[in-house]
């Protein structure tokens, strides 16, 4: 089987508002590992090793715990082209507060293994995440979910509800059913040609466009970087390969028609600037101006989910705890506390 060598046009760059990105030289851009080797994270990675579908497997996670404990833990699901790494921010506004936090890399993702063969599911990253919890002590947390991970969260809050006291959804994808709406399957070769052409430059517009309302900050660079990193590797097919079976997975596994299901608190953040939906630029012409609408989508979906309450960002983008720290997280510890 052929692996691949891309990265996926989402990632963690936005925008520069005031001068325009001069691109370091190819000889300075760094170069990782399949798994992130020589990426360096802010807090110890500790890794899972479990065996899944017939496949031993490890998931690198952090695991940081507050001075003065609060009694409650806060898992932090990933969105698609993020990493635990990229909630850096987020886990010491809310180590700080008191919370334990367990911020995993999915399989597939980052520091944990690429497989070259696995069906992946939200259903199977979910288990996977129960299990690790497990392993570490966690019974009941509140599950956090960011742009693809909060696609997961729903999955592991519809699969395992008395362990998941409150949903956190940050700019979720998967409010919409884009393959019903008429986005074109693209399926996974079609996927994975697309991920070997990945670069940082590629990234770096998509994210400006699409996460950061055409602004760019310098401290969104890294995160370019520690994707891009992978795709300059020795293990860029392997990782492009595992990209295009998880774009297959979320264009295929729509939660949507069971958000109503959901029976704990579920707190919705949404940038209403954001745009994203997959396979956008497949779509027909005269459909892409109604993928994606964020506005919409946060009110409907909150009135969807029984428990839900909103908490929009007017002029943020797809990741608000990113564009603006200090507001996404005043509201996060307040949506918390309640």
């Amino acid at each position: 089987m052929p692996v691949p060598t891309r990265l996926a046009p989402t990632l963690l760059c936005a925008a520069f508002s005031l001068l325009p990105y001069i691109p370091a030289q190819a000889a300075d851009e760094p170069a990782y590992g399949p798994e992130l080797e020589g990426f360096e994270y802010p807090y110890p990675v500790q890794r899972y090793a479990f065996t899944s579908q017939g496949v031993k497997l490890q998931m690198a996670y952090m695991d940081v715990k507050p001075a003065k404990p609060n009694g409650r833990t806060v898992v932090l699901m990933h969105g698609k082209n993020f990493c635990g790494a990229t909630w850096a921010g987020t886990i010491k506004e809310l180590s700080s507060a008191g919370y334990r936090v367990v911020a995993p890399d999915q399989v597939g993702f980052c520091k944990s293994t690429k497989p070259q063969h696995y069906q992946y599911s939200f259903q199977q990253l979910a288990e996977n995440t129960r299990a690790l919890l497990a392993s570490i002590g966690v019974d009941k947390a509140i599950v956090m979910g960011h742009s693809t991970g909060g696609m997961l969260a729903v999955r592991y809050g519809l699969m395992f509800p008395q362990q998941a006291e409150q949903l956190v959804l940050v700019n979720p994808i998967g409010l919409e059913d884009w393959k019903a709406l008429g986005v074109p399957s693209l399926g996974v070769d079609k996927w994975y040609e697309r991920e070997l052409a990945t670069t940082a430059e590629r990234i770096r517009n998509y994210e400006k466009s699409t996460y950061y309302v055409n602004t760019w900050k310098p401290e969104y660079e890294p995160w370019v970087q520690m994707l891009a990193g992978m795709y300059r590797g020795p293990g860029k097919q392997i990782v492009a390969w595992n990209s295009a079976l998880l774009y297959d997975m979320i264009y295929t596994q729509p939660v949507v028609y069971e958000f109503p299901l959901l029976k704990m608190p579920v707190l919705l953040m949404i940038g209403l600037k954001d745009t994203t939906a997959i396979g956008k630029d497949a779509a027909p012409e005269a459909l892409r101006p109604k993928l994606g609408n964020y506005p919409d989508l946060a009110k409907h979906t909150a009135h969807r989910i029984p428990k839900a309450t909103l908490v929009s960002f007017p002029e943020m983008g797809h990741a608000p705890q990113m564009q603006d720290p200090a507001q996404f997280h005043r509201a996060l510890l307040k949506g918390l506390a309640k």
